[in-house]
């Protein structure tokens, strides 16, 4: 999904009304914390938490049996994958849960390796965390050609033009991050899918990294398979997974072989987790109630998510991109990135971050699962990077604070 233009600006963002509807901001613990490892994970927003807690005091019971708990749980559960699918764009049978991302990669990689023949190939990137590239890459063992797109090692780009000499009639499958959880660049998912399927390819998108700053319309993208985490949303740990119809039911069956009917179980092998397929439809809640709240259509919360995030992203990267001694991984335009940001220093990141916990901000350091592109830029996994990341309900004196932060400990 594209960002408003400048002459159709959306409403600015009421940051308090958006804190208000997190148990986290009123909790006596985390008081005087501010949060800035969201990219591993975001808090949970209060209609979540309400759902789990209903279900679990409610209705734990298996769902659509005939009697009342267990057709109210079965109905939660119809919900959340409804309510989804009208949020995402897609149609509802489209949208399926999992344990996680990437158990659901894994899955899709072993559908794939029955659908695909010796010699075919797919293509893959270096951008990407492993989650979204080692299971297509263990395909090479079965004959399978794995063609790796690879970073700028300078910027940690994506050039669709090296993407679009790598297509020919072998590629069955273009599997990218719509951004990278270190590099942040928000990759061009509709002109990449665009390329993909005119060679007569598919597409896989990781939304995890991007997710987080908005629900993308993946109807308006034309994305195959686009795929994110329900904890780095606002919600329980759950891997969400849209597979559109046609696609979806010419892979081979997954799941239980009288499962194979159904589009939303045919890549899910074992049940599902109840409680958290149905408290899902908590995110669709918050959503919602932020679009009440600002007179605005639930997609136009994307766009008034992205503004937020933009306005405080600049200045903490005109802080550190001319730091000597400090890399900034990725763009140094807020435009253009997911408030993820990277920092490869002279020291271990995770050090750092231990340090900056002192001042009461929690950051994260490491390879993050990323230590093909991070190899690739020339920076080292093992001493790894310092990671902030922060998402829609951050506030002007967090980031502020952050930066005074990073005063001190750089």
């Amino acid at each position: 999904m594209q960002d408003q233009t400048p002459d159709n600006l959306p409403p600015e963002l009421d940051v308090a009304f958006v804190r208000a509807q997190f148990p986290a901001f009123s909790e006596p613990s985390l008081e005087g914390q501010a949060f800035f490892e969201n990219a591993g994970g975001s808090y949970t927003c209060g209609p979540v938490v309400d759902r789990l807690h209903r279900f679990y005091t409610q209705r734990k019971v298996q769902p659509y049996a005939p009697y009342e708990a267990s057709r109210l749980a079965g109905a939660e559960m119809d919900e959340a994958r409804s309510r989804l699918a009208g949020l995402l764009g897609v149609e509802t049978d489209e949208v399926s849960f999992g344990p996680s991302t990437t158990q659901n990669t894994y899955v899709l990689a072993q559908a794939f390796r029955r659908f695909m023949a010796p010699g075919e190939a797919i293509i893959v990137t270096n951008q990407d965390h492993e989650a979204n590239t080692g299971p297509w890459r263990r395909l090479a063992d079965e004959g399978i050609e794995i063609r790796e797109w690879r970073v700028d090692p300078t910027t940690g780009t994506l050039n669709p033009d090296d993407l679009e000499a790598m297509l020919d009639d072998k590629v069955r499958l273009v599997c990218f991050p719509h951004c990278s959880n270190v590099v942040g660049e928000i990759n061009p998912v509709i002109e990449i899918t665009a390329l993909a399927h005119a060679a007569g390819a598919f597409v896989c998108v990781d939304g995890v990294s991007y997710a987080p700053h908005g629900f993308a319309d993946i109807g308006a993208m034309g994305a195959d398979i686009y795929l994110f985490s329900a904890y780095k949303t606002y919600g329980p740990h759950q891997g969400i997974m849209v597979i559109r119809r046609a696609l979806g039911m010419a892979l081979p069956n997954q799941g239980h072989v009288f499962n194979g009917d159904t589009l939303y179980k045919r890549f899910t092998p074992a049940g599902p987790d109840h409680a958290q397929v149905a408290a899902s439809a908590g995110m669709v809640d918050y959503i919602e109630s932020l679009a009440r709240h600002h007179g605005v259509a639930p997609r136009a919360v994307h766009d008034m998510m992205r503004a937020h995030e933009k306005r405080l992203l600049q200045p903490l990267l005109d802080a550190v991109k001319s730091r000597n001694a400090v890399r900034l991984i990725g763009p140094s335009d807020a435009a253009r990135r997911a408030p993820t940001v990277a920092l490869a220093l002279r020291r271990e990141g995770e050090a750092v971050a231990a340090e900056l916990a002192a001042h009461g901000i929690m950051a994260g350091g490491g390879d993050f699962y990323a230590g093909r592109v991070l190899t690739a830029m020339g920076v080292d996994p093992a001493r790894g990077v310092l990671r902030l990341s922060f998402t829609h309900y951050t506030t002007e004196d967090e980031v502020t604070r952050l930066i005074e932060a990073l005063d001190a400990v750089l």
